[in-house]
């Protein structure tokens, strides 16, 4: 799954910036690089941390999770990755978390968790509004955003620091990620053998996925979904033959079910990732849904 996560990300860089009127240029943005936000033992967890030089507003944040089928990936940025959303007064964090080669389910959704702690615990230090934070994330990335967002109450996925703040996000963006794994070879563009034990499903979760369903389940963000979760944005190719599009109908409809502002945008011919125009639009889309849930003003 997400082969492609580079070259779908290098397209994002190229065009995030088009989206809305004002730009912020490379040499007008602060860069935090390698963050500590979570040590665990002798392993240390990094984030980057963008803002706009001299700005004395309490940002509201967007938290970047990168994809790659829980395998690969980087949190690495180019800065036109972040200029649209800091033009319209965001901060931006992009995090890394330990992959499936490193340490399996839920690792990278205790890492992402602890980073939200951290940020949140470190708000005033870095002018961040602790009750704004929003995360997207694409393909695996978008399966950890939905995670956070609908297990804000499951306490079993908090450990590490800053226990004493919350793990809460206020919005997420979704593009594509996975929900129920045991259903990821359904659908009639489906190519991938997920039951495979080296599909990265399997591989994320420590074994074979249809042997192991009750952990299935533990992975899937839809089993958590509660009457108080943030609302949500998701975006997925209609056409995607490595995550089918019913795993955004699924997680769409345990929403919907108890009433969480949710929209699902079907993107029409599009596959795993977003080219030409789509991307263009689903950029913009995603960048308005965070100023409008925020209130944010350009």
């Amino acid at each position: 799954m997400c082969k492609r996560v580079s070259q779908i990300l290098a397209c994002v860089i190229l065009t995030l910036s088009s989206t809305v009127s004002a730009e912020v240029k490379g040499d007008s943005i602060s860069i935090q690089r390698d963050i500590v936000y979570e040590n665990l033992g002798q392993r240390k967890l990094h984030l980057d941390l963008y803002q706009v030089k001299g700005s004395t507003k309490t940002q509201p944040l967007v938290i970047w999770i990168h994809g790659g089928g829980w395998s690969g990936g980087s949190k690495k940025l180019h800065l036109k990755k972040v200029t649209s959303l800091l033009a319209k007064g965001f901060a931006v964090a992009s995090v890394e978390y330990r992959l499936s080669g490193e340490a399996i389910f839920p690792a990278a959704v205790t890492d992402c968790k602890a980073a939200v702690r951290f940020l949140r615990a470190n708000a005033k230090k870095f002018n961040l509004d602790s009750e704004k934070f929003g995360v997207w994330g694409s393909s695996a990335g978008g399966h950890l955003a939905a995670f956070l967002g609908t297990s804000g109450d499951v306490k079993e996925f908090d450990v590490g620091s800053n226990l004493a703040v919350s793990s809460r996000v206020q919005a997420v963006c979704d593009w594509y990620g996975p929900s129920d794994f045991l259903k990821m070879n359904d659908g009639e563009f489906s190519k991938m053998n997920h039951f495979s034990s080296k599909s990265p499903e399997s591989r994320f979760l420590g074994g074979p996925i249809q042997e192991i369903p009750e952990v299935v389940k533990k992975a899937n963000p839809a089993t958590y979904v509660t009457k108080d979760d943030p609302p949500f944005s998701i975006m997925h190719g209609g056409r995607d033959s490595a995550v089918v599009y019913n795993q955004s109908e699924i997680l769409e409809a345990a929403l919907k079910e108890q009433q969480i502002e949710v929209t699902l945008h079907k993107i029409k011919g599009q596959g795993h990732g977003f080219r030409g125009k789509a991307l263009i639009n689903t950029v913009e889309m995603t960048v308005d849904f965070f100023s409008e849930t925020f209130d944010v003003k350009e």
